[in-house]
């Protein structure tokens, strides 16, 4: 009897164990699907991400770009040294230009120098340093002052001097296309363009629209760099405002005036 509740005791452990470890093993098949299903849905969501293009590009693909531009606006001021000054790549030279231009409207408007008078006052003290230097080198046994020699080259002149002429010519071509009446949107951007610099003259003198159109050129260009995508929905927003309101004006006004008689000829 013993022996046989020996063997029943040893039967129900056996099978007590065998009962653990099926669990166990189905806990592990469990936890491997798991983990294998997580990592399919993180790839599944990498794959995704991956896929699915930014936001902020295509935003930026979506906003057109203020007067049609393509380029950044380090290429439309010319990519060059004045393209670096304007949008303060070189802070050095930009705060150095911005504060010798504001030191000029300075002396010229509120001290009220007059240019002749500066630039006479300025060769004299130059003229006589140079010249007590030149004659006291030999007291004081140092050498004399290399003055260089200075000579205006003529190839940037010549270049400078074509590129104005083409500008001339272009803007009179302008004049007369405007004259014969052959673009009214033109003409009246012109008109509108000279009478806001009549009331800004009558406002200041040359020097300080100058000095106006210098600091406006070192602060929009590198504010509008900054908040470009911005500036450039709300542009587009009022452009089609106003393209709206031109059409309502040139319907009931402009398509009632008369052409010139260029034009006519043009259309026959």
């Amino acid at each position: 009897m013993a022996e046989h509740e020996e063997r029943k005791v040893e039967k129900s452990e056996e099978h007590e164990e065998s009962v653990i470890e099926k669990i166990a093993e189905t806990l592990h098949l469990s936890n491997n699907n798991h983990h294998s299903s997580s990592s399919s849905s993180d790839s599944d969501d990498d794959k995704k991400t991956a896929s699915s293009p930014p936001v902020t590009s295509s935003f930026k693909s979506k906003v057109r770009r203020l007067f049609g531009r393509e380029r950044p606006v380090h290429k439309v001021f010319g990519g060059g040294k004045p393209a670096d000054v304007f949008l303060w790549r070189n802070k050095k030279i930009s705060a150095g230009f911005l504060g010798g231009a504001t030191a000029i409207w300075v002396l010229f408007e509120v001290v009220e120098y007059h240019f002749l008078t500066l630039l006479c006052h300025c060769l004299i003290v130059a003229l006589a340093g140079l010249f007590l230097w030149s004659n006291a080198s030999a007291f004081i046994h140092k050498s004399a002052p290399h003055i260089p020699e200075v000579h205006i080259p003529e190839k940037p002149v010549l270049e400078f001097a074509t590129g104005l002429r083409n500008e001339i010519n272009r803007a009179f071509a302008v004049l007369r296309e405007i004259a014969a009446g052959r673009d009214l949107k033109m003409f009246l951007m012109v008109i509108g363009g000279l009478w806001i610099l009549s009331v800004l003259g009558s406002c200041c003198d040359f020097l300080s629209l100058f000095y106006i159109i210098v600091v406006v050129l070192h602060t929009v260009p590198v504010l509008y760099e900054k908040y470009e995508d911005q500036i450039d929905s709300f542009a587009e927003k009022a452009f089609h405002e106003l393209k709206k309101q031109y059409a309502v004006f040139d319907a009931k006004v402009l398509s009632k005036i008369p052409r010139g008689p260029l034009r006519d000829k043009k259309k026959a």
